[in-house]
C-alpha cells in the first residue's frame, strides 16, 4: 500500500506490451462485425456514437506513432502515478480530435489494421526508458504504455455498455494494470491509512487520513470488483449507485471514498 511518499508499481514490460496488442485486437475483432445501425447507436459518452467511440479507440495507439515522431524530450516531466490527475480538463480537446478523425475516416477496418501493425512495430523497437512527449508532459515510453492499457480498458467497457451483445473481452493483464494504477491514484489523492480498499484479485491500497490500521481486520473496508472500480474511478458510475446496486461493499465510519472520485476524467 502506498505510504505518504509517492510510490509507483513496477509493470512487467513484456506483459504490458502483449496486453496492449491483445486488448486492441479484441476491440478490432468486435468493430469488424459492426453493422451501420450498430455504429450509429448512442454511447454514454455525451453525443458520441459507437462509430466515434470506435475511432477514438484507435487513437489510444495512434498517439504512439505521432509522439515518437517528435524529438525526444530532455527530461521526464510526468510520472505514471501523476497521469490520472493530469488528464483533468483535456476532455474537450480530446473530443474535438476524435470528431475530426472520425470525419476523415472512411474504412474503420483499414484504420484498425494500420494502427495494429504500426503499434506492434513500435512496441518491438522502442525501449521502455525512451522519453515521449505527451499533451500532459514528457513520460517514459513504458509508462505511456500503461496509460494505453487504461484507455483501452475504459473504452472497451464503454463499447460493451453501448452494445452489450458484443461482450468484448477484457485482457486479464490490461484489466489488472488499469485496476492497480487507478487504485494507487486513489491512495495518492486521498493519502492515509484509515481505509483499506480491496479490488480482488488485483489491488489492495490504504487511503484516507485518520487512525492507521496495523494488524487484524481493518475497521474501514471498501471492496469491489475490477470493472466496477474502473467505472467508479472514471465517473462512469457514482458511489451511491454502486452501493445501491451492491457492486460496492463498504463497512466502517470512514469507508466512503466518494470525495476522491472520479480519479480520471
Amino acid at each position: 500500500m502506498p505510504p505518504a511518499k509517492k510510490r509507483t508499481r513496477r509493470y512487467d514490460p513484456a506483459k504490458t506490451r502483449a496486453a496492449v496488442l491483445a486488448q486492441f485486437g479484441h476491440v478490432a475483432d468486435a468493430v469488424r462485425t459492426l453493422t451501420p445501425e450498430q455504429l450509429g447507436r448512442p454511447t454514454r459518452l455525451g453525443d458520441w456514437t459507437v462509430r466515434e467511440l470506435a475511432v477514438h479507440l484507435t487513437m489510444a495507439l495512434g498517439v504512439l506513432e505521432r509522439r515518437l515522431a517528435e524529438p525526444e524530450p530532455l527530461k521526464q516531466e510526468l510520472a505514471l502515478l501523476d497521469w490520472p490527475s493530469a488528464t483533468a480538463g483535456a476532455a474537450g480537446q480530446i473530443a474535438d480530435d476524435t470528431r475530426e478523425l472520425a470525419a476523415r475516416v472512411g474504412d474503420l477496418d483499414a484504420l484498425y489494421a494500420e494502427r495494429s501493425a504500426r503499434a506492434a512495430e513500435l512496441l518491438r523497437t522502442t525501449a521502455d526508458e525512451r522519453l515521449v512527449p505527451t499533451r500532459f508532459g514528457a513520460m517514459a515510453f513504458g509508462d505511456v504504455l500503461v496509460t494505453r492499457l487504461v484507455e483501452l480498458t475504459v473504452h472497451t467497457d464503454d463499447l460493451n455498455d453501448a452494445l452489450p451483445e458484443l461482450a468484448v473481452p477484457h485482457d486479464r493483464q490490461a484489466l489488472a494494470a488499469s485496476t492497480r494504477l487507478l487504485a494507487d491514484a486513489l491512495a495518492l489523492k486521498a493519502p492515509g491509512g484509515s481505509v483499506e480498499v480491496r479490488i480482488p484479485p488485483y489491488a489492495v491500497v490504504q487511503c484516507v487520513a485518520g487512525p492507521k490500521h496495523t494488524r487484524g481486520t481493518p475497521p474501514n473496508v471498501v471492496e469491489t470488483d475490477p470493472l466496477t472500480w474502473v467505472r467508479l474511478a472514471t465517473g462512469r458510475v457514482g458511489w451511491g449507485g454502486a452501493l445501491d446496486a451492491a457492486r460496492v461493499a463498504a463497512s466502517g465510519d470512514r469507508a466512503d471514498v466518494s470525495h476522491a472520485l472520479p480519479l480520471l476524467t
